[in-house]
């Protein structure tokens, strides 16, 4: 058995999945549910975390925020993805390649595969739960919104409980994360990781390169780039030939 010293951290929306529809009505519900209002406009939410478009969003619609706002806005949200778990499947959907990536990294010796997400832990879970992505994420070391932290210290949360849970040493050169936004590339340096950008979000090509991504890809779709990527940019064992 091949030692644990590689650990693949992938962003959820616009990388894995896209549940845009089912988002933003759980967020008018959540919006309407906090302020007593109705949401008139969403904050963009590539790259950000939960508490970021929460505060965003509440100033796009006028409402001065108090430190009430976030404790009463996360529950609510969660109540309102949990109460549209069917709809991420008719509405969701996973994006090119991405089961079939998970599925390869998985059989990578020495590889550990979770999530860095700008989400919550339970809308999170859910998402990755209910299309089918869930089996080969260990989903209990993720870094996940927590009202505190960025995105970069969440990655360096996220090391730390998959080591401490594995018994193994991951650092961060041997990390990798995946996502799809230049808000993404800099969390990644920031916490000193090397990041695979893909063009699935709303960011081209041509401004992940340009936000400093070690390497970018257009998809998901080219499972052998997928590894070819991750193994060349962490250290550890390569992809079985």
């Amino acid at each position: 058995m091949a030692t644990l010293n590689r650990l693949v951290l992938w962003n959820i929306d616009h990388t894995l999945v896209d549940v845009g529809r089912v988002t933003r009505e759980a967020y008018a519900e959540a919006f309407q549910r906090t302020t007593g209002r109705p949401l008139v406009r969403l904050a963009p939410t590539p790259g950000r975390t939960e508490s970021e478009i929460i505060f965003e969003t509440l100033a796009f619609n006028d409402i001065v925020t108090t430190d009430d706002h976030l404790p009463a806005f996360m529950p609510a949200l969660a109540e309102a993805f949990a109460a549209r778990r069917a709809d991420l499947k008719a509405h969701g959907r996973v994006l090119p390649g991405a089961i079939e990536a998970v599925s390869a990294l998985s059989r990578l010796p020495g590889t550990v595969q979770s999530v860095l997400t700008g989400s919550i832990q339970p809308n999170a879970v859910l998402k990755v739960t209910e299309l089918g992505l869930a089996g080969p994420l260990d989903l209990e070391v993720g870094g996940y919104e927590n009202g505190v932290y960025s995105k970069a210290a969440l990655l360096e949360v996220a090391r730390s409980r998959a080591g401490e849970k594995h018994g193994a040493r991951f650092t961060e050169s041997t990390t990798v994360f995946i996502a799809d936004s230049p808000r993404d590339v800099q969390a990644a340096h920031i916490a000193g990781s090397p990041i695979i950008a893909v063009a699935t979000g709303s960011a081209t090509e041509t401004e992940l390169r340009a936000a400093g991504a070690e390497v970018v890809l257009p998809t998901l779709a080219d499972t052998d780039a997928v590894l070819r990527a991750v193994t060349s940019l962490a250290e550890g064992p390569a992809a079985p030939r």
